[in-house]
């Protein structure tokens, strides 16, 4: 069978974990409309008969301003050394931007195939994708270049056949029937972290983390599986919190509703979850509290 490791990099906002749930079929990296959505790499597992490809969602590249941002870019790039291959991704944005180009500088020193997925083709007519595709065969370093839609799932099959085709034979690195190795809390936590970015729009962007206090499986009294699930929300200013929890707590309330009706459907019973919200000034710049939250160097 073949097997391998493969990156997927890119900026901020360019569809990379929407790309990772349509190959996987599930839904293991969070969404939003909002850049830096992805904070740690996130490996998802794509298995068939005789493959498996083993793929890390990375945070998008950027150019740091707190110490979390530095902690995300490292993350991103750290991958590229590490892989059998790199999935290099971009949208309908016409013109290759710094992000783009420091992307492309640090690939031209990875010794591994570059591959070039242009992402949102939905969005973009001929002449556009065209125009992109000359643009980025010019580098010379991408081995091949895949339009897709990964909203709409187009192409992902192309991606995947030719993804497939460019592996050693190997051996699973992970049980045939598993899809991440991201411990439960850390899901839950994004989920959380998910439904907060979706529900307060531009009022509290980034200055957000969940910590997962407790995560409990019991019985109820009918013999039913249940999940207790106890969650911190932080925040940075006393101002944010009364915005996250709302007018007689109603954006809490419905921040964790669906919070934790994705949570039932994941895990496939009844979850009570209860939520609190606490002010942690500047954590997005204090070694301490990164570390305390879960930011922490990662060994591939």
């Amino acid at each position: 069978m073949k097997s391998g490791f493969i990156a997927i990099v890119g900026r901020p906002n360019v569809g990379k974990s929407t790309l990772l749930n349509a190959i996987l079929g599930e839904k293991i990296s969070i969404v939003s409309s909002k850049p830096q959505t992805t904070r740690n790499r996130i490996r998802g597992i794509y298995n068939d008969e005789d493959t498996q490809l083993v793929f890390l969602d990375t945070p998008g590249i950027h150019r740091p301003r707190t110490k979390l941002g530095s902690y995300m870019t490292d993350s991103a790039m750290g991958t590229l050394g590490d892989v059998d291959a790199v999935v290099f991704m971009v949208d309908e944005s016409p013109k290759a931007g710094p992000g783009d180009r420091y992307i492309i500088e640090a690939l031209e020193k990875a010794s591994v195939p570059k591959v070039l997925v242009i992402n949102k083709t939905d969005l973009m007519d001929e002449e556009q994708y065209v125009s992109m595709v000359d643009t980025y065969r010019g580098t010379g370093i991408f081995d091949e270049i895949i339009g897709i839609s990964a909203k709409e799932g187009r192409g992902v099959d192309v991606l995947l056949d030719y993804l497939k085709s460019i592996m050693e034979e190997g051996h699973r690195y992970y049980p045939e029937d598993m899809i991440t190795d991201s411990p439960e809390r850390f899901i839950v936590g994004e989920i959380i972290r998910e439904k907060i970015l979706m529900y307060m729009e531009q009022e509290v962007p980034h200055g957000i983390a969940v910590r997962i206090e407790s995560f409990d499986e019991n019985k109820t009294t009918k013999g039913e599986e249940k999940i207790d699930i106890s969650a911190v929300i932080y925040c940075e200013r006393k101002s944010h919190k009364s915005m996250i929890i709302g007018k007689q707590g109603r954006k809490l309330k419905g921040i964790g509703k669906a919070a934790r009706e994705d949570m039932e459907a994941l895990f496939g019973c009844k979850v009570f979850l209860e939520t609190w919200v606490k002010v942690k000034e500047n954590w997005r710049d204090s070694d301490i509290a990164l570390s305390d939250l879960g930011y922490k160097k990662e060994e591939f």
